[in-house]
């Protein structure tokens, strides 16, 4: 069985590369693709499902972001069990901080030149704020084209999404990104802050077993 994997916004797979799965699973990774110019959010995710083969039986997974985009294309290919790592099932689970940006519009209004490659490594160490023990930290967050990261920022505190009661849930006690407060996940990984497939890997990878066994 397939489990196609879709990574965080602006990080590749390093965050993830600790887990371990079922020895009968077979990991795709699909890579962030870059949105064209005013691309349709849906356009979007149906290019990112382009590679996923629906004529057999598959998982999904996504973390943080990567969560939303793998809910999205569950509604285009139905996956046999989806699951989500430190990400949220519904708009109504967004934090205040994410809340803001939506009614306020910012992320729409931030200019282009904000998150280029200069300010995509401020990003990265602000970033400190969600795990500041972690020195690897700069070296999750590697897609740093400007264009991608500000589309992506406008998506997330912009989606819209009914809560499907199927998707399984695993969140962070400590994640400020996604608070564990705003959901009734499925699984809680005590200490966990929004990088916990990493830095809790051991644990990550005993539910993801269970989960996919």
């Amino acid at each position: 069985m397939k489990i196609y994997i879709v990574s965080g916004l602006g990080a590749d797979f390093k965050v993830l590369e600790r887990l371990e799965f079922p020895k009968h699973c077979e990991v795709v990774f699909i890579d962030w693709l870059i949105p064209e110019k005013n691309e349709p959010f849906s356009a979007y995710v149906e290019r990112m499902a382009e590679k996923i083969d629906a004529s057999e039986p598959f998982y999904l997974l996504g973390y943080s972001f990567g969560g939303l985009i793998v809910q999205e294309i569950n509604k285009l290919k139905p996956a046999a069990k989806v699951v989500i790592l430190g990400s949220i099932k519904s708009d109504k689970e967004k934090s205040k901080f994410i809340k803001t940006g939506e009614i306020t519009k910012i992320p729409r209004i931030i200019p282009v030149g904000f998150f280029n490659d200069r300010a995509a490594n401020i990003y990265s160490v602000v970033r400190k704020m969600f795990d500041p023990k972690n020195p690897r930290i700069l070296q999750y967050f590697r897609v740093r084209d400007s264009y991608y990261l500000k589309w992506s920022v406008e998506k997330v505190s912009e989606w819209k999404f009914e809560e499907n009661p199927d998707v399984i849930q695993i969140l962070g006690d400590r994640d400020i990104v996604f608070p564990v407060k705003n959901s009734k996940p499925n699984y809680v990984v005590k200490g966990g802050t929004h990088l916990f497939p990493a830095t809790k890997y051991k644990e990550v990878s005993k539910i993801l077993n269970e989960i996919f066994k």
